[in-house]
């Protein structure tokens, strides 16, 4: 059974035109709210906790220097690394790398350039731990 409904005079017209806007708009929102929480959980976000051979910290940071700078400038899946040393300890060095999503994150390990930091760094990592976390919120201030 199919019900048309039809108004019979102006003001339901109006409220029929109305609700019509109201359900399209709440459409239209719900759609760009599921785009944008889709976009946000499918970054890949990874934190890599890294031992260094103390004697061999130099090469080292030259080495992931590199590998961290081509990547960046190189592959457009990878969207963000910083790297940090702890200052009682500089050979314990925490990396935040981020990409677009885990296609991205594949693609990179397969480089060239990482390849080339995985061989020179064989010898001087010490130990290594692969961290996947979720970005909860982030905050920068904007270029002048």
């Amino acid at each position: 059974m199919k019900i048309i409904f039809k108004p019979t005079n102006k003001v339901q017209l109006g409220r029929t035109k109305l609700l019509t806007a109201v359900v399209a708009l709440f459409l239209i929102t719900l759609s760009f709210s599921i785009n944008a929480m889709a976009q946000e959980k499918i970054q890949m976000v990874r934190l890599a906790k890294i031992k260094v051979d103390p004697l061999q910290l130099d090469k080292y940071n030259i080495a992931l220097k590199e590998q961290m700078t081509t990547a960046v400038r190189l592959e457009p899946g990878v969207l963000t690394y910083y790297a940090v040393a702890d200052k009682s300890d500089p050979s314990h060095i925490t990396i935040l790398e981020i990409y677009a999503d885990t296609a991205a994150y594949k693609l990179h390990i397969e480089t060239t350039h990482f390849k080339k930091y995985k061989e020179t760094v064989k010898d001087i990592v010490k130990s290594l731990e692969l961290i996947d976390v979720t970005l909860i919120g982030s905050a920068k201030k904007k270029d002048k």
